[in-house]
């Protein structure tokens, strides 16, 4: 019986493999996937990456990480996820759409459910978990987010702030490779806000809940300043299309009229 491992082809020994790499992708609508709200997306995610992504609202970011997440297929172009072309995370493909955690922006949270029942629902949906092990797999995630409290109550007796940490928990709950968050911070108080911004900032730089493993990111926001500093990369959706625009530096430095609308507010106003 021969016991060598298959050699690797000199192309890809020892080559990372990049998450997320479009080219030419045009993107259509939730509600309507014949209305492009993005064309020509030429975008390449490596491992570790954080992205902060920048629109006003109702400007198709929802539409962009639906479609980078694998939940709605690009209208065209080529899109590979992890070295592999996908249009969409269909069933025959669960592995993939596992590696991806997604937080949405009113948090979609099933509010017949407890808030430990919502976060440990991806370890008994797709792990097959009975209850009481799920609800102690997911313990230390419940303590790590400050959950522990509001526990056993549903979402509709939570204030937003707390639902959205409940929805980033369960986005964390199968420690997935890349983490996509949907306008985290709006709508958040400041002492919520820091958290979020500095719990995300853990997890890019790796954090034990994902095994010390950086976790790559990407965000959606409408205000700029409360992801001022850092170590991000910035980009802007503008008329119907992907711009890349660099660091915080560059950002601040951008004569851009839609990036000084995202950094209009008086920078002392942020954090208070």
């Amino acid at each position: 019986m021969n016991n060598e491992k298959p050699k690797q082809s000199p192309k890809t020994a020892g080559a990372p493999v990049v998450p997320i790499e479009m080219r030419g992708v045009a993107m259509g609508a939730i509600a309507d996937p014949d209305f492009l709200v993005l064309k020509d997306v030429n975008w390449t995610v490596a491992s570790g990456d954080f992205w902060v992504v920048g629109a006003p609202q109702n400007s198709g970011k929802s539409d962009f990480l639906m479609t980078t997440a694998g939940l709605m297929p690009p209208v065209g172009g080529s899109y590979k996820f992890f070295g592999s072309p996908t249009r969409i995370f269909d069933e025959s493909r669960l592995a993939d759409r596992l590696r991806v955690g997604f937080i949405f922006e009113q948090s979609e949270l099933f509010h017949y459910l407890t808030v430990a029942e919502n976060v440990a629902l991806p370890l008994r949906y797709h792990h097959n978990l009975p209850v009481d092990e799920a609800m102690a797999a997911i313990d230390d995630l419940l303590g790590l987010t400050e959950l522990r409290p509001v526990a056993d109550v549903r979402p509709p007796d939570l204030a937003q702030s707390w639902q959205k940490r409940a929805g980033l928990a369960r986005a964390l709950a199968l420690c997935p490779d890349i983490l996509l968050a949907d306008n985290p911070l709006g709508a958040l108080d400041s002492r919520h806000c820091h958290w979020f911004r500095r719990f995300l900032d853990e997890l890019s730089l790796g954090h034990k809940w994902c095994r010390n493993k950086p976790l790559t990111i990407v965000v959606t926001t409408d205000d700029f300043r409360h992801w001022r500093g850092g170590r991000f990369q910035f980009a802007l959706l503008k008329e119907k299309s992907f711009v890349p625009l660099g660091s915080w530096n560059q950002v601040l430095a951008s004569e851009e009229p839609l990036v000084k609308e995202l950094l209009a507010a008086p920078m002392a106003e942020v954090g208070k």
